[in-house]
């Protein structure tokens, strides 16, 4: 889809149009003169259908008499003071989402007096709406399939919006790029072929190395390796780097891979297991960030490691019962083998911090159940043994709208995941299951400012509630780490 920034004294012609009215009954000046020159068409069809301006509705005109276009959309902006920022996105999703399907080849969004940031807001909630995966797609009947190839965005200073467009459209590029990964089937983005697409990105400047289990091996990754022995699949470490910060110390992000999770000898309920190829979620949204920065070229020094496995039975599959021994040396008691990103991600930040010593590292992971039933699908779980980076994080997620909530890191809970013959255990049952995760992930860390963001309630949704996101990927965490990078790290 192409987006176009156009003069706001633009009369527009043909394809959808997309106006205001916000809580009230009030108007927006463009829809002002849409109302007028369809003589009070606009107020009658509001007053018809108990349109009240709230955001998430809106009326259609289709073929109104005195304008030349195919539909008027009227869309709900909420409070006329507070529109701008998030309610400009809002207002360029929520248009897009209801005329994609109605046969116009082009929207126009109508925001006269917006400023170039909210131009490019609304063209930036257009963009994520307009995702969809669809590859796989052979039958499809075209009624079905979205119609709208521009959007178009009415605005006093077209030049201006394209440049405040510029780095939204590169984190637009990257949390689809995340979404893509995610919605990939199981036996197509295997570790191999996810590790191959994160070496794709060096055309965008990332200089990526991919170490396969020879070398892991060697390097004592005894607690990666074993989730991954039961597949076929080899399992793969991915090292993506964005060099744009000079000498300044690195930043790191480490994300769990988990390609395909059937819990392995801990096998999962077959209902819903079709669902386990987004436990690659974190890595995903490592991947789509570092794909943000580098689009954006931002002044940054960033690490990007995926650990990326399989999880699936076999005769040579790892065992409740098994002892492994990590990067680190510590032992590790299997447990359970269905708690197994956690031992990715063990190895993974060990290898991080031991290489790169960076100023600090935060890892993402659909690591918990626990985490929905706590915090439901629109937060993700903090969980830090630094309150500055935990702050950093939360002033992001405020700003992105990517919503993280602070969970606690009671030592308490430590002899939870004690173990009988090995220095820990890889779970510590139910009680307090995503702290007790994030507590075994801490002594992988080597007291290095730490962060981990638990996004299983957040990675995939479906039914979506945010018009930004059809259902299904959301690239959670991209948007969020990208902000929290642009307001406190860049050089």
């Amino acid at each position: 889809m192409r987006i176009e920034f156009i003069a706001s004294d633009s009369s527009p012609s043909g394809g959808g149009v997309a106006v205001m009215a916000f809580e009230g009954g009030r108007l927006s000046t463009a829809a002002e003169a849409m109302d007028k020159a369809t003589g009070g068409a606009v107020m009658r069809a509001m007053a018809a259908s108990r349109f009240a301006g709230k955001p998430g509705q809106t009326v259609e005109l289709v073929v109104p008499s005195g304008l030349e276009v195919e539909r008027l959309t009227v869309v709900g902006s909420g409070p006329q003071g507070e529109w701008g920022g998030d309610a400009a996105e809002r207002f360029g999703a929520q248009a897009f989402g209801a005329v994609k399907l109605s046969g116009s080849a082009t929207l126009t969004l109508m925001a006269p007096g917006a400023t170039a940031e909210d131009a490019a807001r609304a063209a930036f909630g257009a963009t994520l709406a307009a995702y969809r995966f669809d590859r796989y797609r052979t039958t499809e009947k075209p009624e079905k399939k979205p119609s709208v190839e521009t959007v178009r965005v009415a605005t006093d200073d077209p030049k201006a919006a394209e440049a405040a467009f510029a780095p939204l459209k590169a984190v637009a590029d990257g949390m689809c790029f995340a979404r893509d990964l995610v919605s990939e089937p199981p036996n197509v983005l295997h570790p191999e072929e996810f590790a191959r697409r994160a070496k794709s990105l060096e055309s965008l400047g990332l200089e990526v190395e991919i170490l396969g289990e020879a070398a892991m091996k060697k390097l004592g990754m005894g607690s990666l390796l074993g989730v991954g022995q039961g597949s076929r699949r080899e399992s793969q470490l991915a090292i993506m780097q964005w060099k744009g910060g000079g000498d300044s110390q690195p930043i790191a992000f480490v994300g769990k891979g988990v390609t395909f999770d059937t819990g392995g000898i801990s096998l999962k309920p077959a209902d819903g297991m079709e669902d386990m190829k987004w436990d690659m979620g974190g890595a995903a949204a490592v991947t789509g960030l570092m794909h943000a920065l580098a689009g954006r070229k931002a002044k940054v020094n960033a690490i990007g490691i995926l650990g990326l496995v399989e999880n699936m039975p076999d005769g040579d599959a790892q065992r409740p019962g098994d002892v492994v021994t990590s990067m680190s040396g510590q032992t590790i008691e299997i447990i359970n083998t269905d708690a197994e990103g956690r031992l990715v991600l063990a190895d993974a930040l060990w290898y991080c911090q031991d290489r790169f010593k960076p100023k600090f590292m935060i890892d993402l992971a659909t690591l918990t159940g626990a985490i929905i039933i706590s915090l439901g699908h629109e937060y993700g779980g903090l969980f830090s043994n630094n309150d500055a980076l935990s702050e950093n994080i939360l002033s992001a997620s405020k700003a992105s709208g990517e919503k993280m909530w602070r969970m606690p890191l009671p030592e308490a809970y430590d002899k939870q995941i004690e173990s009988m013959i090995a220095d820990v255990k890889n779970t510590g049952g139910r009680p307090a299951g995503s702290i007790t995760a994030a507590l075994f992930l801490k002594k992988f860390v080597n007291e290095l400012p730490w962060a981990h963001l638990d996004i299983a309630g957040t990675a995939w949704r479906k039914p979506s509630t945010a018009p930004i996101s059809p259902d299904g990927a959301t690239g959670f965490g991209v948007r969020l780490l990208n902000q929290m990078v642009a307001d406190s790290y860049e050089v």
